[in-house]
């Protein structure tokens, strides 16, 4: 079972933490699961214009195949005017209406305000529906301030949430097999 990460910034480290401590709690859980991260600032993810997908540059075809390859997907995303990123939305709307057919999907959301705790729930969820996902019920949203200076999640709360996220992912997935 293959279980990718997708980091949705293009910038900082935050969102790319949050995503990485669910890929190593569900690691965790099941030392036999595959993990990946992709992170959006590592790929020149091209706009779309509507062209099938080989008509896109290489990294754009890698990082399609890659979600369309996993078992289970972590998005993660910071928030940007009230809303998840351009960059991981123009990754989402590359793939065709059922590209999520049979998969799980997970969401790790941070910010600097608790006033954007339901963009996952009002912006990205119903993307992931839409691509016909299987959606976890629980989503992690960690504040800027859950972070120390070093960048790491210290607050006991968002590491128990991380770890009931990936063991969520898990039963879903062997719910769906």
């Amino acid at each position: 079972m293959k279980i990718l990460g997708v980091s949705g910034s293009l910038t900082g480290e935050k969102t790319s933490i949050g995503v990485y401590e669910v890929l190593m709690a569900a690691k965790a859980e099941d030392p036999n699961v595959e993990t990946e991260l992709l992170d959006l600032k590592d790929y020149e993810v091209e706009f779309v214009k509507g062209f099938p997908l080989s008509y896109y540059n290489d990294d754009t075809i890698e990082a399609v195949n890659k979600l369309l390859d996993a078992d289970i997907l972590v998005f993660g995303s910071p928030i940007y005017q009230a809303s998840i990123t351009g960059a991981l939305k123009n990754l989402l709307d590359h793939l065709h209406r059922d590209a999520f057919q049979s998969k799980v999907c997970g969401i790790v959301i941070n910010g600097g305000s608790d006033k954007h705790f339901l963009v996952a729930e009002y912006q990205l969820k119903p993307v992931l529906s839409f691509l016909k996902a299987t959606c976890a019920v629980r989503n992690v949203f960690i504040l800027d301030d859950d972070f120390n200076e070093d960048n790491e999640i210290l607050n006991p709360d968002i590491q128990a949430r991380i770890r009931r996220l990936a063991r969520e992912l898990l039963q879903l997935k062997k719910g769906l097999e």
